[in-house]
């Protein structure tokens, strides 16, 4: 199944300075870019960057069908490694820190800062609704590290940085030990979430008013996913009942049922020319899109849609 180009970073500014990206809840792609970077060590083929000091002022690239438009963050007084847009027009910024750490940071549409307070450690998921705020999701570093935010694995936030509740699902899927990957659908009234975590492969659909559905899946600890109907697509993961570790290029497709689901196909992920997807950050999934960059580069952004 091959990826499609999404957006790309106009070569204007510069790559190196980009501290962390994504695709927003109105399909934008967003690049946060500091304008006085260090590289404190090098990883997956690439320097990293940092800010060189603390706080610093970011530019936000918004990339819109083409459109490309500019913001800018002040006084940004976190290490940023993940960041999404929020109702109403700000933005909320995830940085390192410890347990119970002021790792998190509010920006208003005026791009001046309007709160710190903690947003967990060892954060994998940071995703952004359209209507009610945001959702984290944490790695098991996070939950079991007595970090009271972490300790929720599945987190939602209002767009002011409040808590607004915690995943908390019935026996035998209480136990979350991880949480593998978040897929956030808007719609004209509501917003859904639907997630994967470990152990087991419970598919947990909820929302702002509670946990609406939990289905068990053949397919465990994917690394993505999108959703259209009751067509489902994960991409890595493993499939009971076959003697295979994790593939990161395979992308399984499923049907769900009332409490299930069953396989209806199986395909390799592959570039727009045929060479196979080996390597990728963890991707962005909104409804029936899920958005993926490699992990050599953030210029550049691919898309796969259920279809």
């Amino acid at each position: 199944m091959a990826l499609r180009p999404y957006a790309l970073l106009p070569r204007q500014y510069d790559e190196r300075k980009v501290l962390a990206s994504t695709i927003d809840p109105w399909g934008r792609a967003l690049w946060l870019i500091c304008p006085d970077t260090r590289f404190p060590y090098r990883w997956a083929g690439r320097d990293v960057p940092a800010p060189a000091h603390l706080p610093f002022d970011a530019l936000v690239v918004i990339s819109d069908r083409g459109e490309v438009r500019e913001r800018t963050l002040r006084g940004v007084a976190v290490d940023p490694d993940a960041f999404d847009a929020l109702p109403g027009g700000g933005f909320v910024l995830s940085g390192n820190g410890g347990p119970n750490a002021r790792s998190g940071q509010i920006f208003g549409p005026d791009g001046r800062s309007g709160r710190r307070f903690p947003l967990g450690t060892h954060l994998k998921h940071l995703v952004a609704d359209r209507r009610a705020g945001f959702w984290t999701g944490y790695a098991d570093e996070g939950i079991y590290s007595e970090d009271r935010v972490s300790a929720g694995g599945l987190v939602h936030w209002d767009n002011r940085g409040n808590r607004a509740g915690a995943l908390r699902p019935a026996a035998p899927y209480d136990h979350v030990a991880e949480v593998n990957t978040i897929n956030v659908s808007d719609s004209d009234s509501d917003s859904t979430v639907h997630t994967m975590y470990r152990p087991g492969a419970p598919l947990v659909e909820t929302g702002p008013s509670g946990i609406l559905r939990i289905r068990a899946l053949p397919v465990s600890a994917p690394f993505g996913m999108a959703i259209r109907g009751d067509r489902l697509l994960l991409l890595g993961g493993r499939e009971r009942g076959i003697d295979t570790a994790t593939g990161v290029d395979a992308v399984h497709h499923l049907r769900l049922t009332d409490d299930g689901a069953v396989v209806t196909g199986r395909d390799g992920l592959v570039f727009p020319n045929g060479d196979p997807v080996r390597r990728y950050a963890l991707p962005v999934c909104r409804g029936p899109h899920l958005s993926l960059r490699t992990l050599r580069t953030l210029r550049q952004w691919w898309v796969l849609t259920v279809p």
